[in-house]
């Protein structure tokens, strides 16, 4: 019928656009089969992770397929950055609607492709299903981790100190600037948009972070909520200084124009920066890593006994402040 939009069905789907994408993983078997099979380096633990994207909730209706994409990947990768593992590969499970034509799938895989290239994490296999609801994409990554060494949120030490990755806050004020909630001069928008549509996982510097880091994690839901399920996981208490929190330009733009957007950069998510904790006598060590990885890591606050509970306190000027939201929470 005329103006109707081309479909392939689903297997043509997974030949044509996704099977090219297990080229460089034997294992896949070429998409051709249910599972996949993989052959672990000696020494070495599988680190596995699944993160579901809808749209309308984790991304917006009117992003480019590819940034749809690639954005799918990267909020898994970044798990397995914050275990110090290497990418192996990933599952893939999308439900469609009827408004996802061909057009936008070869898009979709086209941006998967550009990141399945530069990460080295081949598509394993999936499933394909449709439905009347949002896009919906769940995306299952493994990874590899020498035996004894991945890093975890349960095993920071009284005294460490806190340490950021990166900028913080930009994806959820880039959230902002997108909803017309916040108003900046065009190229500080767009700074800010870029980062919640495609986020940059800290593989390198988690690997880096192995011989360094004490307890880490990625911040998915907002600073100091992720730090908080470190310090619960470990027992412990952390207080940070709201004034060495690292911020980008166009964040120092929006805290100009609103102290009230302060709150985003504590609790908006999104960022996919890693806060890590690190021995004091460490700390040193830092900034001759910040440059060879060309990533900024900075040291916001330290870690304490639970004696006042395992929350996270944030200061500014020696005075605690009131945080009205710490971190997004799905239910």
């Amino acid at each position: 019928m005329s103006g109707e939009r081309p479909c392939r069905g689903e297997f043509e789907l997974i030949a044509d656009l996704f099977a090219p994408l297990s080229r460089n993983a034997p294992g896949a078997l070429g998409l051709i089969d249910d599972a996949a099979l993989l052959d672990i380096s000696p020494g070495c633990q599988l680190v596995a992770t699944t993160d579901t994207l809808i749209a309308g909730v984790h991304f917006r209706h009117d992003d480019l397929p590819d940034l749809v994409a690639r954005k799918a990947l990267r909020v898994n990768l970044s798990d397995l950055a914050a275990k110090g593992a290497r990418p192996i590969g990933f599952l893939q499970a999308l439900s469609l609607n009827p408004s996802i034509d061909d057009a936008y799938l070869q898009r979709y895989a086209a941006g998967l492709a550009a990141d399945v290239d530069r990460f080295g994490a081949a598509l394993l296999g999936g499933d394909t299903t449709s439905g009347p609801g949002p896009l919906s994409i769940t995306i299952t990554a493994f990874g590899e981790v020498e035996n004894g060494k991945a890093l975890l949120r349960s095993t920071a030490r009284r005294g460490d100190v806190v340490c950021v990755t990166g900028t913080i806050g930009d994806a959820a004020l880039g959230l902002a600037c997108l909803d017309a909630a916040l108003n900046l001069p065009a190229p500080l928008a767009e700074d800010l948009s870029s980062r919640y549509r495609l986020p940059e996982p800290r593989l390198t510097t988690g690997r880096a972070l192995l011989n360094l880091a004490s307890a880490c994690l990625d911040i998915s839901d907002g600073l100091v909520g992720d730090l908080g399920h470190l310090c619960k996981a470990s027992g412990l208490a952390a207080t940070i200084e709201r004034d060495s929190i690292p911020l980008s330009p166009a964040a120092r733009a929006a805290i100009a124009q609103d102290s009230r957007w302060w709150e985003s950069i504590f609790g908006g998510g999104d960022d996919y920066e890693l806060v890590f904790a690190t021995a004091p006598g460490r700390v040193s060590e830092l900034k001759k890593l910040s440059a060879d990885l060309n990533v900024a890591l900075t040291p916001i606050g330290v870690l304490s006994g639970p004696e006042a509970g395992t929350g996270v306190t944030v200061r500014s000027g020696g005075h605690p402040i009131d945080i009205a939201r710490p971190g997004y929470r799905h239910r």
